[in-house]
């Protein structure tokens, strides 16, 4: 149930980010109020997360993935390219993760 809510948590982080651009400096209301709403959830269920996966562990998978996604919107959504370099560091950041998973005896399965 743990990583159920670790990635509602990600998915969350996310949609904050996402509006948090869209907010445009908080000057547009609705997203703005988003970016709250959606932040306060993301750390609320990370906080549970916490109760069962290590800090360091959960923090590296929930911010990790939350760059990688939101660098995939921002190319998506908002035109933003991605050169080699970057490409390059976010397959390192997903390949860490993966170490995590498979190799770890500090993430909880």
């Amino acid at each position: 149930m743990h990583w159920l809510f670790l990635g509602a948590a990600i998915l969350f982080e996310t949609i904050g980010t996402t509006a948090l651009n869209a907010s445009q400096q908080f000057s547009r209301l609705w997203p703005s109020v988003l970016v709250v709403m959606a932040y306060g959830a993301s750390f609320y269920l990370l906080a549970i997360v916490l109760k069962t996966i290590p800090v360091g562990v959960a923090y590296a998978i929930w911010s990790g993935l939350g760059i990688c996604f939101i660098a995939v919107i921002g190319y998506v959504v908002f035109g933003q390219r991605l050169d080699l370099p970057a490409v390059i560091g976010l397959s390192m950041i997903i390949a860490g993760i993966v170490v995590i998973q498979l190799f770890s005896n500090s993430a909880t399965h």
